[in-house]
């Protein structure tokens, strides 16, 4: 049974999701990054601000003492960021896009993408917790 504890994280940290989805949100990956380069443009500082669930992960390894699932949940995010910093500056700043990863990013994405974080996610909560 889930304890009180772990469905306020997982609350806490769904809330934090909807809120990161709710900017990044778009068609395809390219429409993601765009979104995403009209913070980072603007500073590194304020794009990583826009990342609470970064921040979320770190803050609950901490709290749970390193437990693996929560390294593996930290692990993630920090991927995914450093990901979409990667593909940002490969974009818009050096300009250099193979043919194939035009076509990737460019294609439509699933509407399910977005929100495979909150699957994913509460249950590594859960499993940190427990």
């Amino acid at each position: 049974m889930i304890n009180e504890v772990a469905i306020n994280y997982i609350l806490l940290f769904v809330l934090l999701e909807f809120y990161e989805i709710s900017w990044q949100k778009a068609p395809s990956i390219m429409g993601m990054l765009i979104r995403m380069h009209k913070y980072y443009a603007k500073s590194i500082i304020l794009f990583l601000i826009m990342q609470p669930t970064f921040y979320f992960a770190i803050g609950f390894a901490i709290l749970t003492d390193y437990n693996i699932s929560a390294m593996i949940l930290l692990f993630i995010k920090t991927a995914d960021i450093a990901t979409k910093i990667l593909l940002i500056e490969q974009v818009f700043k050096k300009r250099e896009l193979t043919q194939e990863l035009s076509l990737i990013l460019l294609a439509p994405i699933n509407g399910f993408l977005p929100y495979m974080g909150l699957v994913l996610y509460p249950a590594l909560i859960t499993l940190s917790i427990n």
